[in-house]
């Protein structure tokens, strides 16, 4: 029963006890309910960001019972941001896709100083007259996401969602679980959004990952329950993280590093480095490990010192990330088609391993590329167990002088890809006996394999071999191309063995009565020890629907996915968005002459002849027809472009004082022009700079126009005026 004591009550008589009315009871809850919520968040602050802890567990668990106790008595006390709200609702039962603000890019990578000497002589030529510092951080082996923050009401900015990388333009809602990382601020204080002029919302990117403790405990719990260990804390975070159980998620101590800060789809201008104390004002944990650095020389004893602590920091690593610090100078440097030219990620050398190749296996790609992999003696090298690597083609094992039976050294290259280094040969590994003879029929359909003039490697020949469709379909359904998440290896496995699909415009004509009969082996432990294995379906009814609704908004992809997705040869990414912005649709690339497609960037005759190649097959015009009847959209907006200088053709030498060679390409190809790499009669226009070179003195004795670059931006500024007046 509560009560409270009367005020001026002398001490030592007996206490008078009266009822509290209702209103007054609430107030003393809210008030005593603002308290706990505020003492809480400061030491999750604490606890979480900073690594300061100032109570015990069982002190902070009491503080955090009691609000719980409270918010119960007064369900319509709380608010979002309570941190009893962490962990709250009903299981998600599935991730809906999400658009990011500007594309969560990849970033390029350097293993060696001189890489990244050359890498800072291109940074310095490209920001020209501005000055260059940078900002290294750690590059940590987790999951990045994207949180989005909303202007602030009732003096504070809160969560509104927390979006997985996922492909780098589309990723998934998980905010539901973002919000159980105690790292990772609920909601922001008004005052501390105005000192940083953050009023009209904002967003924080960084990574997700999972302390080495948090998975030792992980696997310790799996192992306990018959399950198999966890592979690396980089893919437990991620699988944590797409958890459809919230309090799970909770329960695993994931971790939130910021590094990036952005207003409206930009990124805060003041600078990297006051882009981490901007942060870190904010309440977000930033790493720690960090510094500014001018040279190559400060860059690598960076690198050196950072991989010399790498084994005590707690928490998984596989590099350092070197920033352009200034705004102004990411602006100017600006960005390739996957990676920004401001930043690069240097690699530390591949862990490696010595295990023994116990056999040679043959995959069929889905062009028909033949693949051979070493099959291995399992060897753990970085956090995984290796059991199988590449041997690329059949040239690389000649090098190599690799037998069957070979002990051999395996590195994951960049951390990740395993691959045979080289053959170890000494006393303690004797060299193997059996030679590998390269296959000369397919090993999935018995056809003819043929290697083609100047290539390295064998392919199939058999149009409709089975393995083609299968790794066509994979690649089909892959993040990055369609994205149709659950259409993964065992799915794909079973459609091929049902007959139920035969290209992937089947794969729009599933019916789901079909897809609940698809089934897999899982094997289970019982109580005596023993195995079971029983069949069991491969998809239950939430799955057939989630699947069905992916490959539903598949087909609102666009033109450059569907490009990907229908695997032309050399046709990777950057080159499908480049032929999508030139032409708008598929039937405008299928009509495109030999001419028309090099006119577009960066194809050349061996892209234009694959695009070619491929159109003129009557099964790829029907299987282009089938996406196009079932929806799949094929279209895309053409990027406009000026014909100023049409027929005109330029060849750039020399360095330019402000302009890259990039921007100058650019800009003559926006306005209509042709670049070339040489000069000849056909050149109209030699554009050079400082040490221009040979190219220079071929336009002189040719007699050809020459033009610095303050002559190039007034031409086109004279052409464009006449475009304007006519």
């Amino acid at each position: 029963m509560n009560a409270c004591w009367r005020s001026g009550e002398k001490r030592g008589a007996p206490p008078i006890i009266q009822p509290m009315d209702e209103r007054g009871k609430k107030e003393k809850a809210a008030l005593r309910i603002e308290e706990l919520r505020t003492e809480l968040r400061r030491h999750e602050h604490l606890y979480y960001v900073m690594d300061a802890p100032e109570i015990s567990d069982a002190a902070y668990d009491a503080l955090m019972n009691e609000l719980k106790k409270l918010e119960a008595e007064h369900p319509e006390l709380v608010t979002p941001d309570s941190p009893t709200q962490r962990v709250g609702g009903k299981p998600t039962e599935g991730f809906k896709k999400v658009r990011h603000s500007r594309p969560m890019l990849s970033l390029d990578n350097a293993y060696s100083a001189e890489e990244l000497a050359d890498w800072d002589r291109r940074v310095h030529e490209l920001a020209g007259n501005l000055p260059v510092e940078y900002t290294a951080e750690l590059k940590l082996d987790g999951l990045s996401v994207a949180l989005t923050y909303g202007p602030a009401v009732g003096g504070v900015a809160s969560l509104v969602t927390g979006v997985t990388r996922g492909d780098g333009q589309i990723g998934e809602d998980v905010t539901t679980n973002i919000r159980t990382i105690r790292s990772v601020p609920i909601s922001i204080p008004a005052e501390v959004l105005k000192k940083l002029g953050l009023s009209q919302g904002f967003e924080v990117r960084g990574e997700v990952v999972m302390p080495e403790k948090a998975f030792h405990r992980l696997n310790e719990e799996r192992e306990k329950q018959g399950l198999t260990p966890a592979v690396n804390p980089r893919n437990a975070a991620a699988g944590t993280l797409r958890t459809l159980e919230p309090s799970i998620v909770a329960n695993r101590g994931l971790v939130l590093f910021a590094y990036f800060l952005l207003i409206e789809g930009e990124y805060f201008p003041a600078g990297q480095d006051a882009t981490l104390d901007a942060l870190t004002a904010l309440g977000f944990r930033v790493n720690p490990h960090r510094g500014r650095v001018h040279t190559v020389e400060q860059m690598m004893k960076f690198i050196d010192a950072t991989e010399g602590q790498r084994a005590a920091l707690g928490y998984e690593i596989d590099g350092v990330v070197l920033k352009v610090d200034s705004h102004a100078a990411q602006q100017r440097l600006g960005y390739t088609g996957r990676a920004p030219r401001w930043a690069i990620a240097y690699k530390f050398t591949a862990k490696s391993g010595v295990t023994q190749v116990v056999d040679i296996m043959i995959t069929v790609g889905r062009t028909g590329k033949l693949t051979p992999t070493a099959m291995l003696t399992p060897v753990f090298i970085g956090g995984t167990t290796v059991s199988r690597a590449t041997l690329h083609n059949a040239d690389f094992i000649e090098r190599m002088g690799l037998l069957i039976g070979d002990w051999v050294k395996v590195e994951r290259g960049g951390d990740v890809i395993p691959k045979v280094a080289e053959v170890v040969e000494d006393a303690e590994h004797p060299r193997g006996t059996r030679r590998f003879v390269f296959p000369t029929k397919c090993p999935e359909c018995g056809s003819d394999v043929v290697r083609a003039e100047g290539e390295a490697d064998h392919r199939c020949v058999n149009a409709d071999c089975p393995a083609k469709l299968r790794e066509s379909l994979l690649h089909f359904g892959a993040r990055g191309v369609m994205n149709i998440e659950g259409f993964g290896d065992a799915v794909v496995q079973q459609l091929l063995e049902k007959q139920l699909v035969n290209s992937v415009a089947d794969v729009y004509r599933l019916d789901p009565d079909k897809l609940a009969l698809l089934q897999k082996e899982v094997t289970r432990k019982k109580k005596d020890g023993s195995e079971e294995t029983k069949l069991e379906r491969l998809l239950g009814p939430v799955e057939v629907k989630k699947l069905l609704e992916q490959i539903e908004q598949s087909k609102k992809s666009g033109l450059a996915r569907a490009l990907m997705g229908l695997g032309i040869r050399f046709v990777g990414d950057r080159t499908a968005e480049l032929l999508a912005q030139e032409f708008g649709s598929i039937g405008e690339i299928e009509k495109a002459s030999k001419a028309e497609l090099e006119r577009v960037e960066e194809v050349g005759p061996k892209i234009s002849e694959a695009i070619l190649e491929f159109f003129g097959r009557e099964r790829n015009r029907e299987l282009v027809e089938h996406l196009r009847a079932s929806g799949v959209d094929m279209t895309a907006q053409k990027k406009q472009r000026s014909t100023q200088l049409a027929g005109l053709t330029f060849v750039l030498t020399g360095t330019l004082p402000t302009l890259t060679r990039d921007d100058a390409k650019a800009r003559i190809e926006e306005a209509g022009g042709k670049t070339a790499g040489s000069v000849s009669k056909k050149t109209n226009y030699v554009v050079a700079g400082e040490e221009a070179g040979s190219k220079l003195d071929k336009a002189r004795e040719l007699k050809i126009s020459v033009l610095d670059e303050a002559g190039l931006l007034a031409l086109l500024r004279s052409q464009s005026r006449s475009s304007n007046s006519d």
